[in-house]
């Protein structure tokens, strides 16, 4: 029989943190801090750990005392996984989450459509991985903690005022308020944002009625660790379902409901556990956390707001269709904090900060057009919209163009930055790497012939990559060179790269120029614009 859990479970109570009394609670006139985080989330410790690891002295404030309950987001993307990866703490999440890159759709009963989210091989990271979000956030923290990062919790953030060099916030803690400085504040205090609503910011976009059942389920199942989505299925009829495999036999199963749920009555187990059996045929399961949501997708309209930047969920919200919600965070942090290093070092001008709003708005509209085309998919709002929808899952048996048509959720990728920190071409090239997008990740070698990543040779510096034998490179070096051997050609083919050519890769690991024969002169003028001059 089907098991409902009273109890709280145990990564609940291991990942709880207690209050310490600062000697910034005791000073006459606010401590500043280079940068001040509010938002102890995947996001905030993202961009935390990141600064820490350039140098950069950062708080990071929290009103809560514990990690979030619930497993939450769980798909977690090949390029977020690379960027955790550079903050050095990739490895624990791939160790426990559940690796993936198939995903099937169905039609009623029959499997309609079958992709492969990477189909080659030579990348460090994979596809996808699945974890409960409290893990994720837990090895965050554990970094954190490792790199000596001043985390505050139950410190939370009640008022905030700007100047022309740096913005104060008012903190309240259990033992009264204290003020904090910092020359830059990071909102990443999430979609109800403490910092959004201070500054008077709005949302703008949609909200959709629609509700839909999350259900962790504890069993031992056969089902592979495949992303499974089903349109009107039979035990679920006029509805979709999903289906995702998490660590430690944890199921996460999304159950559309329709506008009309009753959002207390549908969270009850007397009404779920029905609901599952029906799915899975059998109860010998345990319902590990229920949750009822509705979403929206919408942003604020700029992100930088004279020293307050905000990033993840406090600038912008999408659908959880396509795992873009903290995938597209957790970039955001990668593409604010290189930048705001730039700036605080005295390496570029604050302008360079504007790039962020114009390169993540970028990002967030793109993201909020996805999801939007996807929900309009999944849940039609009109007859003719349903019809369409119905055709084209029909087609898709038969068909391989309409299989392109099914929007099940487009899965999450990363953004090709197109904006003024790229150089634009003056050759063809016919890679897979893109102007603006991240560097494609090769198995390579070191000048000694041990094997290494690309993108670990990359690292989190603005670096020049020549090809060509060493004694024939003629391009001016940033820093001293590091010789490497792509004896597998993998790199030079995504690149499609010659011997002589170029590639100026931003602290971000993204694309800022490329060159089949570069001059000094060239080299300069790029470094310069990747700057924002």
């Amino acid at each position: 029989m089907a098991a409902h859990t009273e109890t709280t479970p145990d990564h609940r109570t291991l990942y709880q943190f207690g209050y310490y009394r600062t000697s910034d609670q005791d000073a006459v006139e606010p401590t500043r801090y280079p940068v001040v985080i509010v938002g102890a989330g995947p996001v905030g410790l993202a961009a935390a750990i990141d600064l820490t690891l350039r140098g950069i002295k950062v708080v990071l404030l929290d009103d809560a005392d514990r990690i979030g309950e619930g497993s939450r987001g769980i798909c977690y993307a090949k390029r977020t996984l690379e960027v955790l990866g550079r903050l050095g703490v990739a490895q624990p999440c791939l160790d426990k989450g559940v690796v993936w890159k198939v995903g099937k759709v169905f039609f009623k009963e029959a499997q309609v459509w079958q992709f492969d989210l990477l189909p080659e091989d030579g990348h460090a990271m994979p596809a996808f991985i699945n974890l409960q979000q409290y893990y994720l956030e837990h090895f965050l923290v554990e970094r954190a903690i490792d790199l000596g990062i001043d985390l505050r919790w139950r410190n939370k953030v009640v008022g905030i005022e700007q100047g022309n060099d740096g913005a104060t916030v008012q903190v309240m803690t259990p033992e009264g308020e204290y003020r904090l400085s910092g020359a830059w504040v990071i909102a990443a205090d999430g979609p109800r944002s403490t910092l959004r609503g201070l500054l008077g910011l709005e949302w703008r976009g949609e909200i959709f009625e629609d509700r839909f059942l999350i259900a962790d389920v504890k069993m031992t199942g056969d089902f592979p660790p495949e992303r499974w989505f089903w349109f009107e299925p039979p035990f679920h009829g006029g509805h979709s379902a999903l289906l995702h495999k998490q660590p430690d036999d944890v199921w996460r199963i999304d159950l559309q409901l329709g506008p009309e749920a009753d959002p207390v009555d549908e969270q009850r187990p007397e009404k779920v556990v029905p609901r599952l059996k029906q799915m899975l045929g059998h109860d010998r399961f345990e319902l590990e956390w229920v949750s009822l949501y509705s979403f929206q997708c919408r942003r604020i309209d700029r992100f930088v707001h004279g020293r307050v930047v905000f990033a993840g969920d406090s600038a912008h919200q999408v659908s959880p269709f396509g795992a873009r919600g903290a995938n597209s965070g957790i970039q955001d942090a990668e593409n604010l904090v290189w930048k705001l290093a730039m700036v605080l070092n005295g390496e570029a001008s604050e302008t360079l900060i504007e790039t962020y709003h114009a390169e993540r708005s970028q990002a967030a509209d793109e993201n909020i057009r996805h999801s939007t085309r996807s929900t309009d998919f999944i849940a039609p709002r009109s007859p003719q919209e349903v019809r369409f929808r119905d055709a084209t899952l029909a087609l898709a048996r038969s068909a391989p163009f309409a299989q392109r048509m099914i929007n099940s959720g487009r899965l999450s990728i990363a953004t090709v930055h197109d904006t003024s920190l790229s150089t634009p071409d003056v050759d063809r090239w016919n890679g897979v790497a893109q102007l603006g997008a991240p560097a494609p990740d090769a198995p390579v070698e070191d000048a000694h012939g041990k094997p290494i990543w690309f993108l670990d040779l990359l690292g989190g510096t603005e670096s020049l990559v020549a090809f060509g034998a060493v004694q024939q490179v003629k391009c001016p070096l940033l820093l001293e060179g590091r010789d490497f051997h792509d004896r597998r050609g993998l790199l030079r083919r995504r690149l499609d790269a010659s011997d002589g050519a170029a590639f100026l890769f931003r602290p971000d690991q993204h694309l800022a120029a490329r060159w089949r024969k570069p001059e000094a002169t060239d080299i300069a003028a790029a470094r310069r614009r990747l700057r924002g001059h």
